[in-house]
């Protein structure tokens, strides 16, 4: 065979695999244990069988939204990614854990859709005589580590008035479960959004109760409230209230405007397939949008345009 030739067939090999693989994308979002990247992984699923594989989803398990965020510095193509608002706004503004971070690194960062809030859980054991926070004296709390919830829970603890009071634990918690039901711990703390796997496998394994927050404390807080209504997890027969966060997925410029509007499109035309896997996401409507700080990538505000979505000003 002439080399010509060859040279042809692989050439046509080369394309066949290119179309085949379709364009890449990957997501980060939280720790393999957590809500989030359960989420992450249904968003990789139906984004890729709702473009036909035309766009892959690669994810990625993270140490918590705040290390998402400081890998847009150094993240180049398709890169993706979950955190609450508040995170982008801080490290715009050179603050907080950003502090030593150039902030114009950042302001590449664009919006694409609204995921299920972070929300708040505090679990006891049924059995440890804590009914309300102010029973947590004298009792250990595993919070996790590196993580939105850890750092939430260490400031409710002080908030609260009982600083120095309560065993805080920062043991990983993917351990969680196993240590309450073994009587290591009195509770834990997570941040996942409702329901949580790992409170519906701690109520599955153990009697628990969930610690419901008063309106003053959830104004100490300055975190929005929010109901977990009675019987969403087995055992607890009570509304409980909560603190609440807004959380998005996010990417930068370096996404194509195309990319951008194939994958935002992707997910809201997957909207009922995600509701029929997991409850969380029937929450989640273009009401949401308005919970952005940070302009929507042009791919997105495309498609938000074609549907007639309300788009805030702020975000075009």
């Amino acid at each position: 065979m002439k080399l010509s030739k060859i040279l042809s067939a692989v050439t046509i090999c080369a394309i066949a695999v290119t179309a085949n693989a379709g364009e890449r994308v990957t997501l980060k979002a939280a720790k393999s244990s957590s809500s989030y990247y359960q989420m992450a992984v249904q968003i990789g699923e139906n984004v890729s069988k709702a473009t036909n594989k035309d766009l892959r989803m690669t994810i990625e398990e993270s140490q918590g939204s705040v290390q998402n965020v400081k890998e847009v510095r150094k993240r180049k193509g398709n890169y993706v990614f979950t955190t609450p608002p508040v995170l982008i706004k801080l490290a715009k503004a050179k603050k907080a854990m950003f502090k030593n971070d150039n902030p114009a690194d950042y302001e590449k960062v664009r919006s694409l859709f609204p995921i299920p809030y972070l929300t708040m859980h505090m679990v006891v054991r049924a059995d440890s005589g804590v009914e309300k926070f102010e029973d947590l004296k004298g009792k250990s709390l595993l919070i996790g580590k590196g993580s939105f919830g850890a750092r939430e829970a260490k400031k409710y603890i002080g908030l609260f008035g009982l600083k120095d009071d309560v065993k805080l634990v920062g043991a990983e918690l993917s351990g969680a479960v196993a240590a309450l039901k073994n009587g290591q711990i009195d509770g834990f703390a997570t941040s996942g959004s409702y329901p949580a796997p790992n409170v519906i496998e701690a109520a599955a394994s153990a009697k628990i109760k969930l610690l419901s927050m008063s309106d003053e404390q959830i104004a100490l807080t300055k975190r929005d409230k929010l109901v977990i209504p009675a019987g969403t997890y087995s055992g607890i027969d009570t509304d409980i209230a909560t603190t609440t966060l807004p959380v998005g997925v996010y990417s930068t410029t370096n996404m194509s405007e195309e990319t951008a509007y194939k994958l935002t499109k992707a997910f809201w035309e997957s909207k009922k397939a995600l509701e029929k896997q997991n409850i969380w996401w029937k929450a989640i409507t273009f009401k949401n949008l308005d919970m952005f700080k940070t302009k929507l990538h042009k791919g997105a505000l495309k498609y938000y345009s074609e549907v007639n979505a309300t788009i805030p000003e702020s975000l075009k």
